[in-house]
């Protein structure tokens, strides 16, 4: 049992790149808490995907030992928080379990749009904020700029911010006497009845469901009975640890302190994250205040490529989702692709995450559909319908109208890329909200159609602004637009994977560039094919590919006129027979590429 003044829980926010688990490495190494021969970098990160790219996906928990200069011993638990928009879900629950937030920094970059979203959910969830200015042994780094940047955007003082070179080492030790000196220790009372907050729960194949807790009041022992407040269901307490990362045993977990327990619980979806948990007698009447569950904002389709692998794709998506919660599936069938399955994500960094990783640790190529996200269709007879894929679209004489989702983008980008980036933001149908200065930087807010966003509104950004704009977004709710369903047909045979809602004004284009795409994508058959984006029963654009041609001539030298227009007519029936019959092969990197719009 820990002293409630000796413990401190904080978690580390900051943009993407810009040191968080560097940061975190160097604390843990600086404090022994991993021996000198397991460290490795990123030593948190865990996935293989989070090694190879550099980021972190899941936030990750650490507890370490740090004697301070006043003589005390400190427990800190630290939280590795994502930086990546897609996974603000995760930062904002890591958010509720400490009371204070180290926000990194990048002292040649200076403040990000994810910078600001981070720290504006530290500041609602009442936290202490030590502002950390890391790479400052770059020569890039200017420090006096970025403290100004810190005060003028995010309105927090950073005259005492700490300076730090997370890679080489610098200033950690200034960081750890920071975490003791300025974040407040956790509240709580011992005697009170058990109530602790779910944090986090991970899949682990020998020991089932892996729970994370913060214990707000009273203590939880190994072989207590528990209830989860929001679920109803009870379990005995198998096995209590704390994180070193690696799993150490403990008796016991106190007021203030995060640690993890397994119950013999099957699925992770049985965890809700946010719950309340708490004795099974003698428990708390109040839960404490839950968070919302996460909400899937991007749907796609996942096929496999070989039709004999389903059962495996099911298998892979099945494993997927006992480890991620805010992971979605159910089965659908295509008519050009057979047997999948309709996923939805955060967003399409975890789109692509998820893929890589069915894709590596499986082995099973897969088609990806065009990302989509749900409309709300309302129908003339008073019912509303959530539109999850394209071609599951109603008649359109049923329909009265539809609502697509919103959301409120903030973007920060060097003054000579503002007038691009306020370009392709009414190309994609926005609405500007605000346009402020922060130094030679704009922030620019708008209302965008989330639909625009989905496809690659990201890598546009990046394209247009040099790779210097910061994106972020959160949702905002639904509103009524004049949106179609566009279909896709090659050799007249409709193509549901390619089927997408479109904007009205815009449809005519777009299905201009989409045919034009796919004519340079499907190679040439020995028959004409026609490809075609139509509206309802209106064909709005067409490209014809055309056949590919033996010379039945050939072997004619001399002779009659007649014996040519012979072989060609008979060719001609040939074709024409083959067109009916005839199957178009639509290759796979088709699918992927005709989605890519702009480019």
């Amino acid at each position: 049992m820990t002293d409630l003044a000796h413990i401190r829980n904080f978690s580390i926010v900051a943009h993407i790149d810009h040191g968080k688990s560097t940061l975190a490495d160097r604390l843990i190494q600086l404090t022994g808490t991993v021996a000198e021969r397991d460290m490795k970098d990123q030593l948190l990160d865990a996935m293989d995907i989070e090694r190879e790219r550099g980021i972190t996906i899941k936030a990750n928990t650490v507890r370490i030992e740090y004697p301070a200069k006043d003589g005390e011993t400190y427990i800190l638990n630290l939280i590795d928080t994502p930086g990546h928009v897609d996974f603000a879900y995760e930062v904002s629950r890591s958010m509720q379990a400490v009371e204070g937030s180290l926000l990194v920094v990048d002292a040649s970059q200076g403040v990000e749009a994810q910078t600001l979203a981070n720290v504006y959910q530290a500041i609602d969830a009442d936290h202490e904020i030590v502002p950390v200015l890391n790479k400052i042994d770059l020569p890039a780094a200017d420090v006096d700029r970025v403290k100004e940047q810190i005060e003028d955007v995010i309105g927090i003082d950073a005259s005492e911010a700490v300076h730090i070179s997370a890679k080489t080492g610098l200033g950690i030790p200034d960081v750890l006497e920071a975490i003791v000196t300025r974040l407040p220790a956790p509240k709580g009372d011992r005697d009170a009845p058990l109530k602790a907050m779910l944090v986090d729960s991970w899949y682990d194949p020998y020991l089932g469901v892996v729970v994370m807790i913060r214990v707000i009041d009273g203590v939880i022992r190994k072989g207590d009975m528990i209830r989860m407040m929001q679920t109803g269901a009870r379990y005995g307490i198998d096995k209590l640890s704390v994180l070193r990362p690696a799993m150490q045993d403990i008796k016991e977990l106190g007021p203030g302190e995060i640690g993890v327990f397994t119950a013999s619980i099957k699925q992770v979806r049985d965890t809700k994250v946010g719950d309340t948990i708490t004795h099974e007698k003698k428990g708390t009447d109040t839960p404490l205040p839950g968070f919302k569950p996460s909400q899937p904002v991007v749907f796609c389709g996942l096929f496999p490529v070989d039709t004999n692998d389903f059962e495996d794709l099911r298998d892979a998506i099945e494993k997927l989702a006992l480890n991620d919660a805010s992971f979605t599936y159910e089965m659908e069938t295509s008519a050009a692709l057979g047997f999948g399955f309709r996923c939805g994500f955060l967003g399409l960094l975890h789109l692509e995450v998820i893929r890589d990783r069915i894709e590596r640790e499986y082995d099973i190529d897969l088609i990806t559909t065009a990302p989509s996200v749900i409309y709300h269709v309302y129908m003339k007879d008073g019912s509303k319908l959530d539109l999850h894929n394209p071609a599951d679209m109603p008649d359109a004489t049923l329909v009265s109208h539809i609502e697509e989702p919103r959301i409120k983008a903030t973007i920060l980008v060097p003054d000579e890329y503002l007038g691009d980036v306020l370009k392709l933001c009414q190309d994609r149908r926005g609405i500007q909200e605000d346009l402020t200065y922060a130094g030679a930087r704009a922030m620019v807010v708008y209302d965008l159609p989330l639909n625009e966003v989905v496809f690659d509104f990201y890598d546009r950004l990046k394209s247009v602004t040099k790779g210097y704009a910061s994106f972020d977004y959160q949702l905002m709710g639904y509103r009524e637009d004049k949106l179609v369903k566009m279909q896709v047909l090659v050799n007249d045979e409709p193509v549901d994977a390619l089927s997408m809602m479109v904007h009205r004004d815009r449809a005519e284009m777009r299905g201009r560039a989409m045919c034009e795409k796919l004519k340079e994508l499907i190679p040439r058959h020995m028959f004409k094919i026609p490809i075609q984006a139509a509206i309802g029963g209106k064909v709005i654009a067409r490209e014809t590919l055309s056949a590919l041609r033996k010379d039945v001539t050939a072997k004619c030298y001399g002779g009659d006129v007649t014996r040519k227009k012979k072989l060609l007519e008979k060719q001609k029936a040939g074709k024409k027979r083959m067109r009916q019959f005839g199957k178009v092969e639509i290759p796979q990197e088709a699918f992927i590429n005709a989605l890519k719009m702009d480019s």
